[in-house]
């Protein structure tokens, strides 16, 4: 760690001067350029103060005890930067004034970015399945570590007190996400949301004073979000594969795009969510690992299909679930094979099926938005909307519509 400059100087307050013609005495703490002051409570006759020596001039009991206080203060303000230094702690100016003022208060006390980062990651790791999805969580970590490049690299330090935290710091990781990381602007938020999450508990906390985030707004790029058509997804369910782990992950993403349900739900998906009405139709009734909402699914054929083709499929039912699903990581690997087997020239990945179900199977068929978000587990209709595409079949059919209308006017 680089070691920080450190200097202390006493000096009059001369702007002011006090009813008994008397000047109040500063004590100014400066750390590597960065300063604070603080009126120390004792004054003396500006007469006999001499700010080439930073003391009082003759031999009054006032001017003594004068001396005597700032030849203390500063001892204490060597040690307690000296104590700082051996602990590897980061060190301010005002987190030494801090340790001068509050005789109560430890170097150990200090609360730091990276370190407060890290406490809040580790909680979030013990709640993943109940509160956090392990993708979250690892975001939170990646945050973490970004950050602790970017001190490294800015402020040749391995941590900075959150007091530092600011405006700046802020703008810093926007650009080193950018420049470094080469992130795209809504990865840049989503990291830049972590961030967030860290100041807003400081400042719950009252860690910090201030809200570093003051006056910086970020704006999400719109995704266009790719889909498969009714036509390539029946073209991927009835192609025949020469392998069986490419057959296995073809049937789980076929299953995904009729059902709706997100990569770690058909993972987790157990004999106890398949549930049957007074009418004999069989449900998916699960919550969504991610928010807990309810998904309430109807089994279409295609899928129910592919869950009897399962039902005594070795891997699965030693797991306790109804699919073998492969790793998120080898499902997208072996979905690229697919889509060149299959001729399709869109990028294939788990997550493109939930998308093709709300936008091909459901809304292209008339399914209300509505009866949409329900299925999906959505919170509301906006989340929904991400999903949706107008579809040009649904346009043309429309226009179709105004089209019967002119002709019937043109033929009066």
């Amino acid at each position: 760690m680089k070691r920080s400059s450190f200097n202390v100087l006493f000096f009059l307050k001369k702007t002011k001067l006090l009813k008994n013609g008397e000047t109040s005495v500063c004590m100014r703490i400066t750390v590597d350029g960065t300063r604070v002051e603080n009126n120390i409570r004792k004054s003396i006759d500006p007469s006999l103060w001499s700010q080439a020596k930073e003391s009082a001039r003759g031999k009054s009991r006032k001017s003594c005890d004068l001396n005597a206080y700032i030849e203390n203060a500063r001892i204490k303000l060597h040690q307690i930067f000296c104590e700082l230094e051996e602990q590897n702690q980061p060190i301010t100016a005002r987190l030494l004034q801090e340790f001068f003022f509050g005789q109560d208060k430890e170097p150990e006390a200090v609360r730091t970015l990276i370190g407060t980062m890290q406490e809040h990651n580790d909680q979030c790791r013990a709640l993943v399945g109940k509160d956090y999805a392990l993708i979250t969580v690892r975001r939170y970590e990646s945050c973490k570590r970004y950050l602790a490049e970017l001190i490294r690299q800015k402020y040749e330090k391995d941590d900075l007190p959150l007091a530092e935290v600011n405006g700046e710091l802020v703008r810093a990781f926007e650009f080193y996400l950018k420049t470094e990381k080469e992130c795209q602007q809504n990865t840049v938020i989503r990291y830049m949301k972590c961030l967030k999450k860290i100041t807003n508990l400081a400042l719950a906390n009252e860690w910090i004073a201030k809200d570093p985030f003051i006056g910086i707004k970020f704006h999400e790029k719109e995704v266009i979000r790719e889909f498969l058509t009714m036509d390539e997804l029946l073209t991927i369910y009835h192609k025949e594969f020469p392998l069986e782990r490419i057959t296995v992950v073809r049937d789980v993403f076929i299953f995904a795009a009729f059902t709706g349900l997100a990569f770690i739900d058909v993972q987790q998906l157990s004999p106890e969510h398949i549930v049957k009405d007074n009418n004999g139709n069989l449900w998916i009734r699960k919550p969504r690992q991610k928010t807990k909402n309810m998904c309430n699914i109807p089994l279409l054929d295609i899928p129910l299909e592919i869950l009897r083709k399962y039902a005594d499929y070795p891997a699965s039912k030693k797991k306790g679930v109804l699919l073998p699903v492969p790793c998120n990581q080898k499902m997208n690997s072996y979905l690229k094979e697919i889509a060149n087997l299959c001729q399709i020239k869109k990028n294939l990945t788990t997550h493109r099926a939930r998308h093709s179900y709300a936008t091909s199977v459901c809304l292209a068929n008339g399914v209300s938005i509505e009866n949409v978000t329900k299925m999906l587990g959505h919170s509301n209709i906006k989340m929904t909307q991400h999903y949706a595409r107008v579809l040009d079949s649904s346009i043309l059919k429309d226009m179709n519509n105004v089209r019967s209308v002119l002709s019937s006017n043109l033929s009066r």
